[in-house]
């Protein structure tokens, strides 16, 4: 293997690109990002960047000296627009096309939008530095999408004296992700700043005005902000042959075909730990798994599954959220320290019989890293939580 090509300048293509030179790697190593700028760090997009705390030479994942040493064939602003699996090649933008003997996807996803124009979406550089020049004290912004990514900006956006309204569709916010209760008590930091939190509101279209509702109610604002989920960069890899249904499926090796192994954001693979195929948009993952995919592909024989416990944060107002294992479809939540009222908790989740997720709230993370080996572990539900009360209701979806 003498041409390795990495698609995709993320956090877990630049993962897989240095994990490769460090495991020995001599050959041609070309690494290729449709965004012009190298390789740099997202959360902070919605976080620090947002709120003016950071500027974004801060955001850069490495140094350029730290780039140039990898020796990369560094190919930035130019997309991938097909792979032709037998020939083993991916043609560019440019109409250039770049062979390879083992190929890693890291995609990433891009914003799902709305009918209408003018509305701000938060997934690059460009797109947090927009919005920022908007926040000024009085702003009138509607984040239309109540799920980590628009509560963290509707919670900056509050901090700089916007005048925030927070649209979401559900009954209740992220009660798919981490159960009612825990998105009962998220819901309370925003209505107790002021926030015009609406939910079970379906939005339409933006308008010049704002946004317009299913009902045919406008909701005027200044500005507007999309934070609806998103879309894994696939369309690129129609008629290629690799199985795609919501990104890049993969074993539980990350290998999508022969030498073909996807990563982060676009890839869904099966993870044996918790049995079932799955897709994690965290940063955390990302890395990790660029890592996973570039040992395994230089390494056939010696291949070890892909089996993480996925951890996400989040910072809302002055709430620190983190959260081990995989939340999404549990049957029963118990807070096991703290309390929910006092934003200052742990709560463990049950899938089944046995614990697969934690979720703290305000507590230091020595309160929560117990858990992760817990879930790790596989441990029984009724021997991980005995007395402690639960909170019944938690939602199955």
């Amino acid at each position: 293997m003498r041409r390795v090509l990495v698609v995709g300048a993320s956090a877990a293509g630049l993962a897989a690109a240095e994990t490769l030179r460090r495991e020995g790697y001599d050959g041609t190593l070309t690494l290729v990002g449709d965004e012009p700028l190298a390789p740099y760090d997202r959360p902070p997009l919605s976080k620090q960047l947002l709120s003016a705390e950071w500027e974004s030479d801060r955001l850069a994942l490495r140094t350029a000296d730290d780039l140039a040493a990898l020796g990369l064939d560094l190919r930035l602003g130019v997309a991938a627009t097909g792979l032709h699996l037998a020939d083993r090649t991916v043609r560019l933008a440019d109409g250039t096309t770049v062979p390879y003997d083992g190929l890693i996807l890291a995609t990433g996803v891009r914003p799902r939008r709305l009918s209408g124009e003018g509305a701000h979406v938060l997934r690059t550089l460009d797109d947090a530095l927009a919005l920022r020049d908007r926040l000024t004290p009085g702003t009138r912004l509607v984040v239309v999408g109540a799920g980590f990514l628009g509560a963290e900006a509707a919670a900056v956006a509050w901090r700089l004296g916007a005048e925030v309204t927070l649209l979401e569709p559900a009954p209740v916010p992220l009660a798919h992700a981490v159960g009612t209760e825990v998105g009962q008590m998220l819901t309370g930091a925003h209505l107790e700043r002021g926030v015009n939190l609406r939910c079970g509101v379906t939005v339409r279209e933006v308008t010049e005005e704002g946004v317009r509702l299913a009902d045919g109610e406008l909701i005027e604002a200044d500005e507007v902000l999309v934070a609806v989920g998103s879309l894994p960069n696939t369309e690129w890899l129609d008629g290629s042959g690799l199985t795609v249904g919501d990104g890049v499926v993969c074993d539980e090796y990350c290998e999508a075909a022969r030498n073909v192994y996807a990563a982060g954001d676009v890839a869904r693979w099966y993870n044996p730990l918790f049995g079932v195929s799955m897709r994690i948009e965290h940063r955390t993952n990302a890395a990790e798994q660029g890592m996973a995919a570039a040992r395994n592909l230089l390494d056939p024989e010696g291949r070890k599954a892909f089996a993480p416990v996925p951890y996400f944060w989040s910072d809302q107002y002055d709430m620190k959220i983190q959260a081990y294992g995989y939340l999404r479809g549990h049957d029963e939540v118990a807070v096991v320290d703290g309390d929910l009222a006092d934003r200052r908790f742990v709560a463990v989740y049950r899938t089944g019989g046995r614990v697969t997720g934690a979720l703290a709230a305000g507590m230091p993370p020595r309160a929560i890293r117990t858990w992760r080996q817990a879930i790790m572990s596989g441990v029984n539900w009724s021997e991980a939580v005995r007395t402690e009360e639960v909170v019944q209701g938690g939602t199955a979806l």
